[in-house]
């Protein structure tokens, strides 16, 4: 007797099965992944002609299996995912995913993009006789580091001394600053030790271990820290010198700052700093501006702590409890965008 061609018609839609992640229809999948991996299993008696998700289209494979990545936008995300088999049987289905962004704080950003590094400077002893020595730069430098790598985001691998250096050694530590540094990390560069400036040519100058009162060979001159500054590529970079250091290293002498600007908005911009004890005056070399720096820092209790911020707290205690006028600035001709 012959067979009812009707009844031998394959009229059964595929099976679709979303393994992973595991979605049910009707209820609304939350992720705060960009990219959601999917796997999908397809099973039917005939032959699959094709799989899609929206608009991704993918052959039939004998395993029936089908992986993807897709791309969410915040908010609700339709998945609406297909499978015809060869009778054109078709199969749909739709889920809803909801991305909803990780909300990323300033210390997110701290903590997970950035890293805090510090070379630290104290010239304590000098080879000419003519310059006379100092007994505390290298042990104000040791305290720095303390403070800055026990209270605050300064990794101790990430942080440099260098004691009675020469110019030659500032220089090498300078290149491996910069070799290290990424644009989102940051940078703090404190020097301790004799300073000058010479008046006539306008120029300010660091004395290493090295230097020679009768020439400036190994005198390291601020023109020098500024192309440093410029080709370290951080985010922020604050200088802190306690020495005399010529003022023409500065772009403004103001220190005003619109407080209106929230601290995430301030870090997003680059910024180049400088705190320094002096003016074109000779400082002491029991220094109360490494004092009160340390107490200060020290002493905060705050998450965050601008430079602005530190310098103001710190400001008054030396003026007043020493010869030394400190200033704060932005660094001139480096990049600076008003950032902290």
């Amino acid at each position: 007797m012959p067979v009812d061609e009707k009844s031998t018609i394959d009229t059964t839609s595929p099976e679709v099965q979303l393994i992973s992640p595991k979605i049910e229809e009707g209820i609304v999948f939350q992720t705060d992944k960009e990219e959601l991996d999917l796997i999908v299993e397809v099973k039917d008696q005939g032959k699959v002609r094709f799989v899609s998700v929206n608009k991704e289209i993918f052959r039939n494979n004998e395993a029936g299996v089908y992986v993807t990545t897709h791309k969410l936008r915040p908010g609700n995300n339709e998945l609406i995912i297909r499978a015809m088999d060869d009778m054109n049987n078709l199969t749909e289905h739709t889920f809803t995913v909801e991305f909803q962004p990780p909300i990323v704080t300033l210390e997110d950003k701290i903590l997970n993009e950035s890293k805090y590094y510090g070379l630290l400077i104290g010239v304590n002893d000098y080879i000419d006789d003519n310059i006379e020595d100092l007994d505390n730069p290298i042990r104000d430098s040791e305290n720095l580091y303390y403070t800055l790598t026990r209270q605050y985001t300064f990794d101790p691998d990430n942080v440099t001394i260098l004691r009675n250096p020469t110019r030659a050694e500032i220089i090498a530590a300078l290149d491996a600053l910069r070799g290290r540094i990424s644009t989102n990390d940051n940078v703090l560069i404190f020097y301790a030790g004799h300073g000058t400036y010479d008046s006539k040519a306008e120029i300010g100058y660091w004395l290493p271990s090295d230097a020679n009162r009768s020439n400036t060979a190994n005198w390291f001159r601020n023109s020098t820290l500024v192309d440093y500054l410029k080709a370290i590529e951080s985010k922020h970079t604050l200088l802190i010198s306690d020495a005399c250091f010529a003022g023409s290293i500065f772009k403004s002498r103001s220190v005003e700052m619109s407080k209106e600007v929230i601290y995430d908005k301030i870090y997003e911009l680059q910024s180049r700093k400088a705190i320094t004890s002096g003016t074109l005056t000779e400082v002491p070399d029991e220094s109360a501006f490494i004092k009160y720096l340390i107490k200060k820092l020290e002493e905060n209790s705050e998450t965050y702590l601008s430079s602005e911020d530190l310098f103001l707290s710190m400001r008054d205690a030396v003026t007043f409890n020493s010869s030394v006028l400190p200033r704060y600035g932005e660094i001139q001709n480096v990049g600076n965008e008003g950032g902290d």
